[in-house]
């Protein structure tokens, strides 16, 4: 039995109207956290700078640590686990959706969890975010 690769990302907490953004890739159904899997020999705020730059053509500034949450990768084998290093974070413009998104879009916490398809590593964000009362 082969023991599933921990997958390590960066994830961006950017919050417009007390309410969270997150992407859908293209050919995906699923809306996630802003950002992607961190490279061999860069640090989560490197990949966060990147990911955010190739997926939403924008310039993160002002990155401040969330926390790391750990769960099952969604749209992965069952047992493949997920490392999000979140930051929150301000952008220097307006976020436009690259080649490889499909659709921005902003939740409360509520919203997304009534969504059909829910990303796990999400949803313990926007948990966060609401806990720590940054969004609706």
């Amino acid at each position: 039995m082969s023991v599933s690769r921990l997958i390590r990302t960066a994830g961006l907490a950017y919050v417009r109207d007390r309410r969270m953004i997150q992407t859908r890739s293209v050919g995906k159904s699923a809306f996630y956290m802003a950002g992607g899997k961190i490279d061999p020999g860069e640090t989560p705020e490197q990949a966060l700078h990147r990911e955010i730059r190739e997926e939403l053509d924008a310039k993160v500034t002002d990155a401040r640590l969330l926390g790391v949450f750990e769960c099952q990768a969604w749209g992965h084998p069952p047992g493949t686990p997920l490392e999000i290093t979140c930051f929150i974070a301000d952008l220097a413009n307006e976020p436009t959706p690259t080649s490889e998104i499909a659709e921005i879009r902003y939740f409360t916490r509520d919203e997304y969890a009534a969504m059909p398809d829910v990303a796990p590593g999400s949803l313990m964000v926007f948990d966060r975010m609401q806990a720590l009362d940054l969004i609706d």
